[in-house]
């Protein structure tokens, strides 16, 4: 029996990031589950997941917002920040997250940074 994959959601307005997103980790092994706005996440539920990455800019909830939100109800899930706007990128409230990275960004980083994010959840999640 193989073991389960790891999913990872992801939040982006933009339909083609989510596509691309998708088949990225699809290839890498995880089991991703996409959504167009943070409000869509948040009624799908938190439980099951085990990564986040979300845009920052979107209408409605922005990432920051999910972020906070997510660390209340699930501060143990890892969430990685997505911006195409640079000076987002070097603000105070961009530090100290689990990942932040600047659109475009590259798949290979992004992949380890996952990776990396999962095996030390887990290796903590077993420590009990």
């Amino acid at each position: 029996m193989s073991e389960p994959r790891s999913v990872v959601a992801i939040v982006d307005d933009d339909p083609r990031l989510l596509e691309s997103l998708e088949e990225l980790l699809e290839s890498a092994g995880y089991a991703s589950r996409s959504f167009s706005s943070a409000g869509s996440l948040l009624i799908s539920g938190l439980s099951g997941l085990d990564l986040l990455i979300t845009d920052v800019g979107m209408p409605g909830m922005d990432g920051f917002e999910l972020r906070d939100l997510v660390r209340k109800v699930r501060p143990e899930l890892p969430v990685f920040l997505t911006t195409g706007r640079h000076e987002i990128a070097d603000q105070d409230r961009a530090r100290g997250i689990g990942g932040f990275f600047r659109k475009p960004f590259d798949a290979k980083v992004l992949l380890k940074a996952v990776g990396d994010a999962l095996r030390k959840r887990d290796r903590e999640g077993h420590a009990d």
